[in-house]
C-alpha cells in the first residue's frame, strides 16, 4: 500500500479551492478546510479530508447547502435554539459555539441546541473551541438520516455513530478534551480502512445475520468499490462501544440531540441528513467560591498522569494528549496519506479546475 507524506498547509489550501468551486463561501471554504485538515493531523482521519469527496457530492445533490447562515429559533438569553438549515457543518458548529460561549461569559451557562446542520465533523473541536474561553462545555451529537450502528444485542441499525465531547480547561496545562463516537469506531475509520488506510478490528462491524467481522464490505457493500462509498449500501452495521453502556449514550444522543432539537432521532422510513448537536457551556468561575477550581484541575490532571504505566503502557495520557501529539509530529514531518484518498482528492479538484499538483501536496 502507498503512503505520502502530505503538505499540510498545501492540502489546506486544495481542500479550499474545491469548497470555492462549489459556491460555498470564502469564510465556510476556509473554516472547513482547516477543520479537515486539522481532523487529519489530530488523528481522526474519520472526520478528517477523505470527506472532502463525499462534501463535493452532497454539495452537488443538495444534501447540504452552501452560503448558508444560521436561523435564530429562539434566544432568551441563557437558551438558544438554532436551525442549519442544511448547512456546510463545521461553519455553522463553530458560530453556534461562539454564541453560546458569548451567552454563558454573560450569564455563567448556556445551552444551544442545533438542529439541521450538515457534517459538524470533529466535536472535540468544539470542545477545545470553549475551552480556549475558559468554558467547560459537553456536547451530544446525533446523525439523523443516517442509520449505522447496531445496539448491544442487536443485529440491525438503530443509531448513528453519535459523538459525545466534553472539554475542561487546564490554566496550568493542558486542557481535557475528551471526544468519542458511541460507535465502536467511526463510520469514517470503516471508510479509512476500506480505502487502504489502517484496518479495522474483527469485531468491529456485524453482519446482518448476527457474525461479528472487521471488513468493511458489510457496511458499504459493492459502492466500496466505486469513488463514493455508501455506508447505508450494505447488509451490516457498525458495533455500538462499551457494550449496554455505549449503546445507552448512543441512544442518548438520538434522544437529545436529535428529538429534542428538533433534528429528528432515527428510526423506520427514510430521513433527510442533519446533524444535531445539544451543548451545554458553563463559566466554572461561577461556581468557584472557593478559588480552587484551577488548581484542583491541574492537580487531579498531573496525580494521573504520574501515575505508573499499566504492561505495555508507556506513557499514561489524558484525552486530548493524543491529538497534540500527532498534530505536533504530522505538522512537522507531514500527514500520512494513502494514495487512494490523494487520488480522490486530485480527481475532485481536476472536476472542478481547481490547481492542485502532486508534486505541490507531497512533502518531500
Amino acid at each position: 500500500m502507498t503512503e505520502h507524506r502530505i503538505d499540510p498547509a498545501a492540502l489546506e489550501r486544495t481542500i479550499a479551492g474545491i469548497l470555492l468551486a462549489d459556491y460555498c463561501t470564502p469564510d465556510e471554504a476556509n473554516e472547513v478546510a482547516r477543520h479537515l485538515v486539522e481532523a487529519s493531523l489530530s488523528g481522526h482521519d474519520s472526520h478528517g479530508v477523505i470527506r472532502i469527496m463525499r462534501y463535493h457530492k452532497w454539495l452537488g445533490e443538495g444534501v447540504i447547502n452552501p452560503d448558508t447562515p444560521l436561523s435564530t429559533l429562539l434566544d432568551s438569553g441563557v437558551m438558544l435554539h438554532l436551525d442549519g438549515n442544511d448547512g456546510m457543518g463545521q461553519w455553522l458548529a463553530r458560530e453556534a459555539t461562539a454564541m453560546g460561549i458569548d451567552r454563558a461569559k454573560q450569564h455563567g451557562i448556556s445551552i444551544v441546541a442545533l438542529r439541521k446542520a450538515g457534517h459538524l465533523g470533529r466535536a472535540g473541536a468544539y470542545a477545545e473551541q470553549a475551552c480556549a474561553e475558559g468554558l467547560v462545555s459537553i456536547h451530544f451529537v446525533n446523525v439523523n438520516g443516517s442509520l449505522l450502528v447496531a445496539p448491544f444485542g442487536t443485529a440491525r441499525r438503530c443509531a448513528g455513530t453519535n459523538p459525545v465531547a466534553i472539554g475542561v480547561p487546564n490554566k496550568d496545562g493542558d486542557d481535557f478534551i475528551l471526544d468519542f463516537a458511541t460507535s465502536l469506531v467511526a463510520e469514517g475509520k470503516a471508510l479509512v480502512a476500506g480505502t487502504g488506510g489502517k484496518p479495522l478490528p474483527e469485531d468491529a462491524l456485524i453482519d446482518a445475520d448476527g457474525t461479528l467481522t472487521g471488513n468493511p464490505r458489510v457496511l458499504y457493500g459493492d459502492s466500496l468499490d466505486t469513488a463514493n462509498p455508501d455506508p447505508l449500501a450494505g447488509p451490516g452495521a457498525l458495533r455500538a462501544m462499551g457494550d449496554h453502556k455505549g449503546s445507552g449514550l448512543a441512544l442518548a444522543c438520538e434522544l437529545l440531540a436529535g428529538a429534542l432539537t428538533g433534528n429528528g432521532a432515527n428510526g423506520e422510513g427514510e430521513k433527510t441528513f442533519g446533524n444535531g448537536m445539544l451543548s451545554i457551556l458553563i463559566d466554572p468561575e461561577k461556581f468557584n467560591d472557593l478559588g480552587s477550581f484551577g488548581s484542583e484541575v491541574a492537580d487531579y490532571i498531573t496525580f494521573v498522569k504520574s501515575s505508573p504505566p499499566a504492561e505495555g503502557t508507556d506513557t499514561v495520557l489524558i484525552p486530548g494528549d493524543k491529538e497534540r501529539r500527532l498534530r505536533a509530529e504530522c505538522g512537522k514531518n507531514g500527514l500520512p496519506m494513502p494514495e487512494a484518498v490523494l487520488a480522490g482528492i486530485l480527481a475532485v479538484a481536476a472536476e472542478l479546475g481547481v490547481d492542485a499538483r502532486r508534486e505541490v501536496l507531497i512533502r518531500r
